[in-house]
């Protein structure tokens, strides 16, 4: 896999495009992140990210050398409303974690964050060959959960009782998509690349960062 492949230039869908971010996007992180609707999705921590935190996060994993973070646009007007990712990329065993959030909350349930899941998963597995994509995702963000399923997305397992939110305890699952099943659902007659369907807005991730479980 080469620099170039790994991190693509663009990505184009029917509503949206994934572009490189830019330094400046930071500012739209800071909004975000510090937003307790989408921290809620997003984060471990019951609670906003602090602003070190977001510039940590910002400088490491979304403009790094190492990573590859995508920022999500609105085709027809060129928008900037999220943000998505993969990590931990595994050369050995064909793998990768899919991280992904849509920030602008009035963006939420548009299918956005669906068509850009597709937008990655067909790089992934059509352009980086690889074998598996997975992700976390907790338990009550039901409309996350929707849209991983309708890009092929399965639970394949649970961290029982593994987070306090809303004064319970919940689940955070994790699901998976093999390369065979998205090409077997890219294969079906008249099935639409990208699905219009809606989600919520994230996934997950740790105590210094957001998570990925925050869709559509």
């Amino acid at each position: 896999m080469g620099s170039e492949p790994w991190f693509p230039v663009r990505l184009t869908g029917q509503h949206v495009i994934l572009r490189r971010h830019a330094p400046a996007n930071v500012e739209a992180f800071r909004r975000w992140y510090a937003d307790p609707r989408v921290a809620r999705l997003t984060r471990y921590q019951d609670g906003p990210m602090r602003p070190i935190e977001i510039e940590r996060f910002f400088l490491a994993r979304v403009v790094g050398p190492e990573s590859l973070a995508m920022a999500i646009h609105l085709k027809d007007d060129g928008r900037l409303i999220g943000t998505c990712a993969f990590s931990q990329l595994d050369g050995d065993n064909g793998s990768a974690l899919f991280h992904i959030t849509i920030g602008e909350i009035d963006c939420w349930g548009q299918g956005h964050g669906t068509e850009a899941t597709q937008l990655m998963l067909a790089h992934a597995f059509e352009t980086l060959h690889l074998h598996r994509v997975a992700l976390s995702v907790f338990e009550f963000n039901e409309r996350a959960i929707r849209s991983y399923q309708r890009c092929g997305f399965l639970i394949e397992g649970r961290a029982r009782e593994a987070i306090w939110r809303d004064g319970r305890r919940w689940d955070e699952l994790t699901m998976s998509i093999l390369g065979h099943e998205w090409a077997a659902r890219r294969s079906v007659p008249d099935e639409p690349a990208v699905s219009q369907a809606s989600a919520s807005t994230s996934s997950s991730g740790s105590a210094a960062r957001p998570a990925t479980r925050d869709m559509d």
